[in-house]
């Protein structure tokens, strides 16, 4: 079982790395493989053209969004990680899973996610409420923790003195790894995933 794990910050080695680190390792103690992704500018914001729904992939080409979808169809759980930004996550985050959800949702239907944001001081539940929506419009069980998953400090080695939030982060892997154990277990005694109804809309012209 493998877990991508996404670093959304512009300082590659900074407090979301620190934090995605934390949660890596405590999947590595309960036998799950993991990978830290970097994502890299330029990060283009969708356009809203739906050629996606025709073609299976994002019309646009110069970023990874694309490679990126043919990627997390190997993996069986995902960590988005953000930084804070005026209580919101950082919006090549925003524009990357707009696109990666809107071109490629059966890569991440029915597989565990989780959130981790880190911040200074405020803005972290408002952010971690924003990326979450993304999992829950998709049918991904929503991974949770023994508090809300997120650290503060203005540079890793203040993270260090977090203790709670990486402590908080500890437990996010060790319950992710069981949630993905239980799966597979399912999986081997018969128990599929869900067959989705037929998606109804419902439009009201006021």
């Amino acid at each position: 079982m493998k877990v991508l794990l996404i670093n959304s910050s512009a300082h590659e080695k900074g407090c979301t790395y620190r934090a995605l680190s934390e949660v890596a390792k405590s999947l590595n103690k309960e036998g799950i493989e993991t990978e830290i992704v970097q994502l890299k500018d330029p990060i283009n914001d969708c356009i809203g053209c739906g050629a996606c729904k025709k073609t299976g992939e994002c019309i646009i080409k110069n970023d990874m969004v694309n490679d990126f979808v043919k990627k997390a169809k190997d993996f069986d759980g995902f960590v988005f990680g953000s930084p804070v930004y005026y209580a919101h996550p950082s919006g090549r985050l925003l524009s990357f899973m707009d696109r990666i959800f809107y071109s490629g949702s059966s890569a991440f239907a029915y597989k565990p996610a989780a959130a981790v944001v880190s911040a200074r001081r405020g803005g972290t539940t408002a952010s971690l409420d924003v990326i979450m929506k993304h999992f829950m419009i998709n049918k991904m069980p929503v991974i949770s923790s023994s508090y809300w998953n997120m650290v503060h400090g203005n540079k890793p080695e203040q993270v260090e003195d977090d203790l709670e939030g990486l402590q908080t982060l500890r437990m996010l892997g060790q319950n992710m790894a069981w949630i993905l154990k239980c799966i597979e277990a399912g999986k081997n005694n018969g128990i599929n995933t869900p067959v989705p109804e037929e998606k109804i809309w419902t439009n009201f012209i006021r």
